[in-house]
């Protein structure tokens, strides 16, 4: 069973940097997409950043300029470089990998934000 796992969380200042790393235990065939999603206290989980199978990218307007998305298919690991934090860019960061006939998760990496 194929899992995902996400690290690189952890407490910042605001202005500060982190990066995310999800690895896959083992090759996901067939990938449409990868992205992450973030879901705050209180809110609903939405999306952060998508990298398409050709290599587009789509980001959430309060991320644009600030957050990169890349990933390293030799090593079954994507990222999210995130710079210039702001405290509201603190939540439990989430990956996801999306093929035609499954939809992985990982189990989520807290990012808090605060000074």
């Amino acid at each position: 069973q194929v899992q995902l796992v996400e690290s690189g969380g952890g407490l910042v200042q605001p202005g500060g940097s982190l990066r995310l790393s999800c690895v896959a235990s083992e090759s996901i065939f067939s990938i449409e997409s990868q992205g992450w999603y973030r879901q705050g206290p209180g809110k609903q989980r939405e999306l952060v950043a998508i990298i398409f199978r050709g290599g587009g990218t789509v980001y959430a307007g309060s991320v644009k300029g600030r957050f990169t998305i890349s990933r390293d298919n030799a090593k079954n690991t994507m990222y999210l470089q995130m710079n210039s934090l702001k405290s509201e860019d603190t939540a439990v960061y989430y990956c996801n990998y999306y093929t035609n006939s499954k939809t992985y998760w990982g189990q989520g990496t807290q990012v808090t934000v605060s000074s």
